[in-house]
């Protein structure tokens, strides 16, 4: 069982466009923004609908308790509304991306409908290349230990075996190895590299947008050498955020598909199901305090030194 178990710890392509190559990662998340833009037009026409007929329906319900209860949650750490409407767009878009990818996971045929695909293993072959015309001595010249003269048909047979030897290795090297069609987004690093880059990029611009110049302040600053040091401190900060974000959010879903999988190898019937449970309720943890941290990123971006 243990022989058919495959983990990865970096997306593999599914299929390639040109020189592009889709992984599962990506093709995830393709699905989920068609998903969730589907789902933002759906609730759009509902609205249209219950202007006339005055009912609300139940996407609707749902749209405005997803949008009210994180509007609530921004304003609770800003206190300001106008700030609360600026962060809006991008916290709810953080926590609706995050949430549907680390649950689409979690979907039966994630990570166990694919394909087997032939790897080449590494090998390290070493070629010995003799020239026959050249004097035994010369050849001698370059070996520790004296050469034995062989028959040229002594010759031509053990370069034959060599070759089949080769060819035997080269074979067994290769082994078939399962790809699966999808993989949650964030379960890749490169993807929460980039949602982490997106919401430092977009901290920085709004440190600019309301303190202007003396939020560069916060980072080149020569009033004093205290002043200087610290400043060099808060830019190193900025750039291990980024680190910090990615890791712990690629971390702990990664580490949790990873568990399913062993647990669902070893046990495949009752006992994976409690993990499952865990495994939905650490998905939302996770979009909950990414999209936490992103807000008290914006609000201290915004504040003076005095403030922080």
């Amino acid at each position: 069982m243990s022989a058919n178990l495959h983990i990865s710890i970096s997306a593999e392509p599914v299929f390639h466009l040109g020189n592009l190559a889709i992984t599962n990662s990506i093709l995830t998340s393709l699905i989920v923004s068609t998903l969730i833009i589907s789902f933002a037009v759906a609730v759009n026409w509902s609205l249209t609908i219950a202007k006339s007929t005055k009912k609300i329906g139940t996407l609707q319900n749902l749209a405005e308790f997803l949008v009210e209860g994180l509007y609530n949650l921004i304003q609770s750490v800003t206190n300001d509304h106008t700030k609360t409407r600026r962060f809006m767009p991008l916290i709810v878009a953080y926590f609706v991306f995050i949430l549907c990818n680390n649950w689409f996971g979690l979907l039966p045929g994630v990570g166990t409908i694919g394909f087997k695909e032939v790897a080449e293993g590494e090998e390290q072959v070493v070629l010995l290349q003799q020239d026959l015309s050249l004097p035994v001595a010369q050849v001698q010249a370059s070996e520790t230990k004296p050469l034995e003269v062989a028959e040229p048909n002594q010759v031509s047979n053990t370069t034959t075996e060599i070759a089949e030897t080769n060819v035997d290795s080269e074979a067994k090297s290769k082994s078939p190895v399962f790809v699966p069609y999808f993989r949650a987004g964030t379960a890749d690093l490169n993807t929460t590299i980039a949602l982490a880059m997106i919401t430092q990029f977009a901290a920085q611009f709004w440190g600019l947008s309301y303190l202007k110049f003396d939020y560069i302040k916060k980072f080149i600053n020569f009033s004093s050498p205290i002043m200087f040091f610290v400043g060099i401190l808060e830019l190193v900060g900025e750039f291990s955020k980024v680190m910090s974000y990615a890791f712990r959010l690629f971390g702990n879903i990664f580490a949790g598909e990873v568990l399913l999988t062993v647990i669902s190898a070893l046990v495949p019937l009752v006992v994976p199901m409690a993990f499952y449970g865990l495994e939905i309720f650490v998905g939302a943890i996770q979009a909950f305090v990414f999209s936490l941290l992103s807000i008290i990123f914006y609000q201290v971006a915004t504040l003076g030194h005095h403030y922080e």
